[in-house]
């Protein structure tokens, strides 16, 4: 099998899927035919893993029925019709049932392929408490007789501690666990992803409470983040008795504590959520993870009795298969209106805390900063602003400067005046061409001689003459130098070195990407508790074209310089940022994944951005950026890293402080990351 590379499985993708048949109590036949119904459509939607409920072929709710032995063996007759069913079926499936071993009953888990029996997991915990009496039926996985029986003909592996083994795709190794096993201290799918699971599957039953599924996505979001996997979770429905209970069917599929697909609880037909488990993501996160490596050497001895069961995954070929699970255009900014008003008021404190520490241990009541009239420094400024209300300080504190020189508009040189007045900071203006002419002339160079030559040199010395007059300010008034440049920079080396904008003596922007700059200040514009003249100011800075403004343009206009056309759109290069930072994904997977965001600008929740701005973005594009991206991350940038100013990490996305999530040469070869560009290809699908 070959799959195209627009087909998930080509990128470490395994697409599993949660299975809620309607059970019918006591008649396993019928609870045979409506699982074989779901397994189908899980095939159908080319899913390779399914797993159902908790005793699904019986139904949970028989009580002392499971005593009887017409019921046990309608049980095992029915998995050999799924086992049959299942024939020519590439889905590893789990589905639940009574099975009797040597005079003993266990609530298990059998888990099938392409008709044949590959092990049966008993329920390990069995709860005896409040609702539930299973203790009364079943005995617990410890007391299990045997290791191997032998069922429908078949000599099958018994025992909690197996772990199926994908043989043409290592990454994947399931381990199933039942219901209750969850709800203990230790699951024993904790131990399973220690010995190198990384699908945990759930058969459960879980009656239905009042806000007992959320207390469920609580165990599902700890559970698969502190063993980084993914969990894929299955419980009964409404089919069962409802005598003293009610059930709900919740089905939902997690990884590593995020969740990807869910059922529709209390629906009164059959059902299945679907979503692609991203293995490579998981043996990334435990590559990096050493403690997770150290747990496991802890639990060695334990860890020896698992036993691995193989089969084969056989993923489906093809070239076009869609994505199933969300990925979010901006990644650094959730799309959930709630989620990201919480991010944003998370992130201004985290930047803000940070600057008031150093300000208090240094014993420095000053903070000086430049204002451009652009995002970044207004992004700074805001956090200053929130520093002096932390620490109780007027905000006189700030001695702000907007510095313009031979590129600045009057647009941007507007709104920086205009909004140090907002804010109530104590401005200050300096016009820096006579010591930019002055430099100029100094080292020769044609501008200063009337030529209009806008090299490198021309803007650097810009850049160079603000860094110093700010630090020398910074000096005079016994102040501290706030930095400006954002992490999208720092990837890029879009920041010049050493005095420029790359130095200050505490940078609060260093680890927030541009997009999310971007919302930071959206977020306080709209909900304008700076004062309605604040808001207007940063709404003007959120509709001006991003620009270093180094070289002349035409006055009151935009910036005739732009950023993204040199370094690429910044919503394409802090997804690339984000996937290659956090993750260490391959350059084929995350153009796939950009690719998979972006192609479509009618798919899936936008966050507030700007319909201008809501553009799509074809793999050639995509492409072409994602090699400028490479080509300046590794080549050109990695020495204005090493020599980072101080600044707090705020994401999870990762930093690139030297001092904190990336340390790497200065003169590394981008060579592997580069040529693996020739894996994606030079047309859409």
């Amino acid at each position: 099998m070959t799959a195209g590379y627009f087909n998930p499985y080509r990128h470490g993708f395994v697409r599993a899927a949660v299975c809620v048949p309607r059970v019918r109590l006591a008649d396993p036949a019928t609870n045979a035919e409506a699982t074989l119904a779901l397994l189908r459509e899980a095939a159908e939607r080319e899913a390779r893993l399914a797993v159902f409920p908790e005793l699904g072929l019986t139904g949970y709710s028989c009580e002392d029925l499971f005593h009887q032995q017409a019921l046990l063996d309608a049980a095992v007759a029915a998995l050999g019709r799924v086992l049959e069913g299942s024939r020519g079926l590439p889905v590893l499936a789990a589905v639940g049932l009574p099975v009797a071993v040597e005079g003993r009953l266990f609530n298990c888990a059998a888990v099938l392929r392409d008709g044949r029996l590959l092990g049966l997991v008993p329920k390990s915990y069995l709860p005896g408490y409040r609702e539930f009496y299973e203790v009364r039926q079943f005995a617990p996985a410890e007391r299990a007789p045997v290791s191997e029986i032998t069922l429908l003909g078949q000599r099958v592996p018994f025992g909690p501690e197996l772990l199926f083994a994908a043989e043409d795709r290592p990454e994947l190794v399931l381990h199933v666990e039942v219901c209750e096993d969850l709800w203990v201290p230790v699951p024993p799918s904790t131990y399973a992803a220690l010995a190198g699971a990384t699908v945990l599957a759930n058969l459960s039953a879980s009656n239905a409470t009042v806000a007992k599924d959320d207390y469920r996505r609580l165990l599902l979001a700890s559970q698969s983040g502190r063993c980084v996997a993914a969990y894929l979770y299955a419980a009964a429905d409404g089919g069962e008795s409802t005598t003293d209970l009610a059930w709900d069917g919740h089905g939902m599929i997690y990884e590593n504590a995020g969740l990807l697909a869910e059922t529709e609880r209390y629906a009164r037909q059959p059902r299945l959520a679907v979503a692609d488990l991203d293995l490579d993501r998981l043996l990334q996160d435990r590559l990096r993870q050493n403690s997770f490596q150290e747990a496991a050497r802890h639990h060695a001895e334990r860890l020896a009795a698992f036993r691995r069961i193989p089969f084969r995954l056989e993923p489906p070929g093809g070239d076009l298969l869609p994505l199933a699970r969300p990925v979010e255009r901006y990644p650094f900014v959730p799309a959930d209106p709630a989620r990201r008003d919480e991010r944003c008021q998370e992130v201004y404190a985290i930047q803000a805390e940070g600057l008031a520490r150093r300000l208090e241990a240094a014993g420095i009541e000053r903070m000086v900063i430049g204002v451009s009239g652009g995002l970044d420094s207004t992004q700074a400024l805001l956090v200053c602003t929130r520093a002096c209300d932390l620490l109780g300080w007027p905000r006189e504190r700030i001695l702000a400067y907007t510095l313009p020189g031979f590129g600045t508009t009057e647009r941007t040189l507007g709104q920086a005046r205009r909004l140090m007045a907002a804010l109530g900071v104590q401005a200050g203006e300096i016009d820096i061409r006579p010591g930019c002419l002055q430099v100029l002339r100094d080292i020769g160079h044609p501008f200063a001689e009337g030529r209009p030559v806008h090299d490198v040199t021309f803007e650097n010395v810009q850049a160079g003459q603000r860094a110093q007059l700010l630090f020398r300010l910074a000096n005079r008034h016994g102040g501290l130098v706030v930095g400006t440049s954002d992490l999208s920079e720092l990837a890029l080396g879009w920041c010049t070195y050493g005095v420029g904008d790359h130095m200050a003596h505490y940078h609060v922007n260093a680890s927030v990407p541009k997009t999310l700059v971007q919302h930071l200040i959206r977020w306080v514009a709209r909900r304008g508790g700076l004062g309605p003249e604040a808001s207007r100011v940063l709404e003007e800075v959120l509709a001006t074209e991003i620009s270093p403004e180094l070289v002349p343009g035409e006055a009151g206009g935009q910036p005739v310089q732009r950023t993204e056309t040199v370094v690429g759109p910044y919503a394409l290069q802090d997804f690339h940022l984000y996937y290659l930072l956090r993750f260490g994904y391959r350059p084929p997977k995350v153009a796939y994944l950009a690719w998979c965001a972006w192609h479509d600008p009618a798919q899936g929740p936008w966050p507030e951005v700007p319909p201008a701005e809501r553009r799509a973005y074809g793999i050639v594009e995509i492409k072409r950026w994602l090699r400028v991206f490479l080509e300046r991350f590794f080549a050109a940038s990695q020495y204005k890293r090493s020599c980072l100013p101080n600044a707090p990490k705020v994401g999870s996305g990762g930093s690139l402080s030297p001092r904190g999530d990336w340390r790497a040469p200065s003169d590394a070869c981008a060579g592997p990351w580069l040529e693996s560009l020739r894996e994606i290809p030079d047309q859409d699908p």
